[in-house]
């Protein structure tokens, strides 16, 4: 929780008190919010170039009392947004990571979110899969050096936290495993892989599957100094009409004791989520475990707990994904919602989610960063709002009123370096005139 013009200290005494008030279940509520008020005391993995501001550029000293999320997702994937283009040199390859890292420091910005597991394979020299073919052009190949490693080194000395974006799920966005490398695990065990809406998917259903992905993302926890494990929304892939997810005989194996299959998706979801976050623990003291899920739990008119939305995708519903659930029971550290609407769009208006969200983590020490669809400003294709450059910076004046919010992350690197109308230089102009670190 935070609170305007409360210190650490009161905080962390204000979760002890937790405990008188709630009686036994305070205890976990209690121990979580004070953990969070602390902060990862790792030392290694968590640098801010020995700034200490915690000014949020216009809101005051006191504005962010733990610090303040200004972050960037770098996207590998397809090459997003970097590398560039498949089979650049080594050094070349470096030279464009080193200028995202630059930018973000130019900007103000504190945090990079690298994604360095894009489809079950590694921006690192892992020995559970193959390096990434956006590095080479060939999945499988070494690229002759070690990107991680790198991004982690070079923002640390830049005083950037560096968040390690993984995807649990997603094999591959084709569906002929003969394209992937020999060595592949889904070429290995082909009876953990599902195709479905034109990609290849590691079954969440099969306990075995479920291990494999938590220790090929843990080997990046144990090897490098990162400061958070990141999760994107892809967990059951999102729904494709006329498409079936064909786990019917995890289902029958696995199922029993659910009400029904939907449940039982759910719980297998639940279990990484919850699995993960006890293992990053254990492996390393002081990195956090956020996850940036779809911005929509439930609409109210499915759930009275749920959002006054009318989206067309429900987590809970479609992707087996209980966002809610991971908050209030305290599995991750960091929740980081895809609000990629604008204020008074009418099916999710911005405003409303967001203020979903401010009510949903408040009490239960899990800061909430906001998902910004920097890439739609300015885009010929969206809405009149996405054509004003102030839009952007509305939604963080917006979010100094709602006091769960603890920052902010933009999507994506390419677009901040583009910044085809303007909208990231109001940003900064606007709400990030000074520097400040990122929450602990």
């Amino acid at each position: 929780m935070r609170r305007r013009g409360m210190t650490r200290r009161s905080l962390v005494a204000s979760a002890a008190g937790l405990v008188a008030a709630m009686g036994t279940g305070g205890d976990a509520a209690a121990a979580r919010t004070a953990r969070s008020v602390r902060g990862g005391a790792g030392g290694e993995s968590v640098r801010n170039g020995g700034d200490e501001s915690v000014r949020g550029g216009g809101g005051g000293e006191d504005r962010f009392a733990r610090g303040e999320m200004r972050g960037v997702w770098v996207a590998s994937v397809a090459n997003l947004d970097w590398p560039s283009r498949p089979g650049l040199t080594a050094a070349a390859q470096r030279a464009e990571l080193i200028a995202h890292l630059d930018r973000a420091v130019g900007l103000r910005l504190n945090a990079v979110v690298l994604q360095v597991r894009p489809t079950a394979d590694a921006l690192w020299p892992s020995p559970y899969e193959p390096w990434a073919d956006c590095l080479t052009g060939v999945q499988g190949k070494d690229p002759g050096w070690d990107p991680l490693a790198t991004a982690v080194r070079e923002a640390h000395d830049r005083g950037l936290e560096l968040h390690a974006w993984f995807n649990p799920y997603r094999v591959a966005n084709h569906t002929d495993p003969a394209r992937l490398a020999a060595s592949h695990p889904a070429r290995l065990h082909p009876e953990w892989v599902l195709p479905y809406g034109g990609k290849l998917y590691y079954n969440p259903g099969l306990p075995e599957v479920r291990r494999f992905v938590q220790d090929a993302m843990l080997d990046a926890v144990r090897r490098y100094a990162i400061d958070a494990v990141h999760w994107d929304d892809y967990f059951y892939p999102y729904p494709v009409a006329g498409q079936v997810f064909e786990d019917d005989a995890a289902y029958a194996r696995y199922g029993s004791g659910f009400p029904d299959r939907a449940a039982w998706r759910r719980d297998n979801v639940d279990r990484l989520v919850r699995e993960m976050g006890e293992r990053i623990r254990e492996t390393r003291q002081g990195v956090r475990f956020g996850i940036s899920p779809f911005a929509v739990w439930r609409n109210a008119a499915t759930d009275p707990l749920g959002s006054d939305t009318r989206a067309g995708v429900e987590t809970y519903d479609d992707l087996h994904a209980d966002t809610r659930k991971w908050v209030k029971e305290g599995w991750i550290d960091y929740i980081c919602p895809q609000i990629y609407w604008h204020i008074g769009q009418s099916a999710a208006d911005y405003a409303k989610v967001l203020a979903w969200w401010n009510a949903t983590v408040r009490g239960t020490g899990v800061c909430l960063y906001v998902g910004e669809a920097l890439y739609k400003a300015g885009d010929p294709a969206q809405p009149a709002a996405w054509q004003d450059p102030a839009e952007l910076s509305r939604h963080l004046t917006l979010a100094r009123d709602h006091e769960e919010a603890a920052g902010h992350v933009f999507f994506s690197a390419k677009h901040v370096a583009a910044d085809r109308i303007g909208a990231m230089a109001r940003v900064v102009a606007d709400h990030y005139q000074d520097r400040a670190r990122a929450p602990r």
